[in-house]
């Protein structure tokens, strides 16, 4: 599916594109890179980013940590490195951050773990609750609260603040 089709289908939205567009300008003025690890948004970050004519002057990689697995396997963080820290936490989500950075030994890393809906996660946080991290020259963690249980939805609002927090910390 190219990215158009996204964009048609509603899946990458254009706002998403626009914020993706001014992180493009500043990395690439920067001369600066970024990787991302992203969960409850399936992707959703990379596409905005990649859908930026250009992007490989920036974009060097990301991977969808959904499972414990993609956890264990694509990020390296042991069990035992978990000890204390839920996944859908900020502590988590800088971990994700400061990782993807590490593997990609890109200038920045961007992460997000959430619950998109339309039912909370394990831990007890409920539909529409995610955290999001930066690490670059900056480290910074958010926690977005949608109240909202529509997947979707909460997928894009993820990815948009994500999206946002990277370039709060780029400007």
């Amino acid at each position: 599916m190219m990215m158009q089709d996204l964009v048609k289908q509603d899946l990458l939205k254009p706002d998403l594109v626009r914020i993706a567009e001014q992180i493009a300008a500043q990395l690439v003025a920067r001369k600066e890179t970024i990787a991302v690890a992203e969960s409850s948004t399936g992707g959703l970050i990379s596409a905005a980013l990649l859908a930026v004519p250009g992007a490989s002057a920036y974009f060097l990689g990301s991977a969808v940590v959904y499972t414990r697995d993609a956890r264990r396997v694509l990020m390296e963080i042991p069990d035992q490195e978990m000890k204390g820290i839920r996944s859908a936490s900020e502590v988590y989500a800088k971990l994700l951050a400061g990782q993807i950075r590490r593997r990609f030994s890109s200038d920045w890393g961007l992460s997000e773990t959430g619950a998109t809906g339309p039912t909370g996660n394990r831990y007890g946080d409920a539909a529409g609750h995610s955290c999001m991290a930066v690490a670059g020259a900056e480290t910074a963690a958010i926690t977005l609260e949608t109240g909202s249980t529509d997947r979707l939805g909460n997928m894009h609002a993820f990815a948009a603040s994500a999206l946002n927090l990277l370039l709060q910390k780029l400007t």
